[in-house]
């Protein structure tokens, strides 16, 4: 494998896994670069030379096994090692978040779920009770999660990751409208923000001409 892949590579592999994933659920064994790249959109030397960057996967004359490329990109993803999770932030987006992503497939195994508003502590979502936020450190020392997703107003965003570095955190999928921009280079951050595609979307509509 390549020392360094690029971002937008990285950023291909779960397209990768969607589609391998559906074919495979569509009973499909094998499949040539080209049939790939109908389906996908892209060119088939470009999943080629994706696919190289991790070893490659296909035989000449012969395509991908579906299955075992669906496999491997999953280990490529890391999927196939459960990273345990907490979700801060139990509004509208977060029960949201909670409710339909299906973190399992992912590679993610929620086991906490907090917010500081008395209102929501204390309901079950997804067989698991919403803590008081006040809880987070007691919790986090026990449980020693290794992702939190933050679903919280971005006012809170900067001091809240702060504690949970301090806890043990080492990533974040941030959905608090705050790009989070953290000192310390061993944790990692991914940044969500909805709005921003949907404003592509606005903008790809106004220039469809």
């Amino acid at each position: 494998m390549a020392g360094v892949i690029s971002e937008s590579v990285i950023k291909r592999l779960p397209r990768y896994y969607r589609f391998l994933g559906d074919l495979k659920a569509q009973g499909v064994d094998r499949i040539s670069s080209k049939e790939l790249s109908t389906r996908m959109g892209l060119t088939a030397s470009q999943i080629r030379q994706d696919l190289n960057c991790f070893g490659g996967f296909g035989q000449q004359g012969y395509g991908y096994n579906v299955q075992l490329l669906h496999g491997e990109i999953s280990a490529i993803l890391g999927l196939d090692v459960p990273k345990t999770a907490i979700l801060i932030g139990m509004g509208n987006l977060g029960k949201a978040v909670t409710m339909h992503m299906n973190f399992d497939n992912k590679g993610f195994r929620i086991i906490g779920l907090f917010d500081a508003k008395p209102s929501l502590v204390g309901q079950v979502v997804r067989n698991l009770p919403v803590r008081n936020a006040e809880d987070l450190d007691e919790f986090c020392r026990e449980n020693r999660p290794e992702v939190a997703i933050l679903c919280i107003p971005k006012e809170s965003a900067k001091e809240i990751s702060k504690q949970l570095i301090n806890l043990g955190v080492k990533a974040f999928w941030n959905f608090s409208h705050y790009d989070l921009m953290l000192e310390n280079q061993d944790v990692i951050v991914e940044n969500v923000h909805l709005s921003e595609s949907l404003m592509r979307l606005s903008y790809r509509m106004k220039n469809e001409d």
